[in-house]
């Protein structure tokens, strides 16, 4: 893979399910044989995993008893905004849904650090006060957790296109690696129904009854897509003529600047704990994540609330620029509260439309 055809990393499937008891984990062993090769190769090769069980040994260096890959998906930072932005609290989503679960996972890159799972009915999780925030991978949506729903949903036929928009800002502008499902750019609204092509009708049979079990958890009802059947597939085909729509075309420009700021910023730019604060602000359902790189200052205010708000921030005096407001008419809102940017001597009152995300930045006066 990496000698012949030059791929540039690897996404190991449900790592959680691996069982392995040797000395040297089959993970260990494979990421100092992948990592050698790039080495040999003088190129950066990533191994990122794909679990859900909240150990950081999957990323701890080896020498502090750590397999030593890349990165790991974080499951609990989807479930968090998911549940925020949907309300679905069946399955695993009942151990999400408040404002506390996201915020852990910006702070922290997991919300169970050994809390008690309602879902798993045990504690759950560890902390990972070493990794680096660059070793975790977020989203708003994957192709396991469209593809695994019962209708193959995408996140743009379950929310409203200001939700759309707040939880792009909640990935991209997050302190972690954002990952970005297919067609989520410009709000694709064809299904990802989970397909396949078996030539053993037995397997074909146990892989439609298991899904069907699998779904009972979460009240989806029994109309679950045959996988063996073509038309699922040509239903999760994307229309990438969708993109030329006035509303498509806005929301890819908005993903656009969304990572032109991420880029351009320094306090976003730089993944670093040292810099981040995050605060809840339940009476405003908003959470107010700030961070700072050298003199580089932002402030964002991510907003779940329903009804417009008025939140109070207490900022650093100076000018403050609204680099970015979800709502604002050019990304197709109802039109932004704020101006170009606010005069700050110590609190502020910020306006912010439903589920709307505001970037602002501390302007530098040196």
């Amino acid at each position: 893979w990496l000698r012949e055809y030059h791929i540039d990393g690897f996404r190991l499937d449900a790592v959680h399910a691996i069982l392995d008891q040797r000395p040297l984990h089959i993970l260990e062993e494979l990421s100092q044989a992948i990592h050698r090769e790039a080495e040999r190769q003088g190129r950066l090769i990533h191994v990122i995993a794909e679990s859900d069980a909240n150990d950081p040994r999957l990323i701890a260096h080896p020498a502090a008893g750590g397999y030593g890959l890349d990165g790991v998906w974080s499951d609990d930072f989807h479930h968090s905004l998911h549940s925020l932005l949907t309300g679905e609290r069946q399955g695993y989503y009942q151990d999400y849904g408040s404002l506390d679960h996201l915020a852990r996972a910006l702070r922290s890159g997991f919300t169970y650090i050994g809390q008690y799972s309602p879902h798993r009915r045990r504690s759950h999780g560890r902390p990972a006060p070493l990794a680096h925030p660059r070793q975790f991978v977020v989203c708003a949506q994957n192709h396991d957790q469209v593809g695994n729903r019962a209708a193959g949903e995408r996140l743009s036929q379950l929310v409203s296109l200001a939700q759309l928009k707040l939880a792009a800002a909640t990935v991209i502008l997050s302190p972690y690696l954002p990952l970005l499902f297919m067609g989520e750019e410009y709000g694709d609204t064809a299904p990802f129904q989970y397909f396949t092509s078996h030539s053993d009708p037995d397997l074909a049979h146990a892989v439609r009854e298991g899904r069907r079990r699998e779904f009972a958890a979460f009240a989806w009802g029994d109309d679950v897509p045959d996988p063996q059947d073509p038309a699922t597939f040509e239903r999760s085909k994307l229309q990438r003529a969708l993109r030329e729509q006035r509303q498509h075309a806005a929301l890819q420009a908005y993903y656009r600047e969304l990572l032109r700021l991420r880029r351009s910023i320094p306090a976003l730019a730089t993944l670093d704990r040292e810099g981040i604060d995050v605060q809840v602000r339940e009476e405003h359902r908003s959470i107010v994540v700030r961070r700072q790189a050298g003199e580089s200052r932002i402030c964002l205010i991510l907003c779940f609330a329903e009804q417009a708000q008025t939140i109070p921030l207490s900022l650093e005096p100076g000018t403050w620029l609204v680099r970015l407001d979800s709502e604002a008419e050019r990304w197709n809102g109802q039109g932004s509260r704020l101006g170009d940017q606010l005069a700050v001597n110590s609190m502020v009152n910020l306006g912010a439309q439903p589920w709307s995300a505001i970037l602002l930045e501390h302007e530098d006066d040196s």
